[in-house]
């Protein structure tokens, strides 16, 4: 079982930055992929990012590179996702969730695991 536990969400104007946290721990498998979801009101959850653990490489969504920035702390167990240039779309609980393996993927059902989510209001 992998819990995770997401912290860092808040209120932050348009053109801000934010950095969200997300703890791992239990018993993961030795490679796993890590990544961050999100959903406003009325939709559906969307995929953000993604990172293979072992070798770091990453995945974004469209809608988000060049702003955000997915990485990990390996000491900490310890999932990032910093964000810059918010806009007011980006407006959403954020959620964290792995998936055993090393492919990443943007699809909410191939993930086994999920935290209880972060709320991140941008102010226009």
């Amino acid at each position: 079982q992998v819990h995770l536990v997401e912290s860092g969400g808040g209120l932050v104007p348009a053109g801000g930055s934010l950095r969200l946290s997300c703890a791992v721990s239990g018993r993961t498998s030795s490679d796993y992929v890590a990544g961050w979801f999100r959903q406003a009101p009325g939709k559906e959850r969307e995929f953000v990012s993604a990172i293979t653990w072992s070798s770091g490489g990453a995945s974004y969504a469209d809608s988000v590179k060049g702003r955000f920035a997915i990485s990990r702390d390996n000491a900490k167990t310890t999932l990032y996702l910093q964000m810059s240039s918010l806009k007011p779309e980006d407006t959403a609980v954020y959620y964290c969730a792995a998936s055993e393996g090393w492919r990443r993927r943007a699809d909410v059902n191939d993930y086994s695991y999920w935290g209880r989510g972060t709320q991140v209001t941008v102010s226009s």
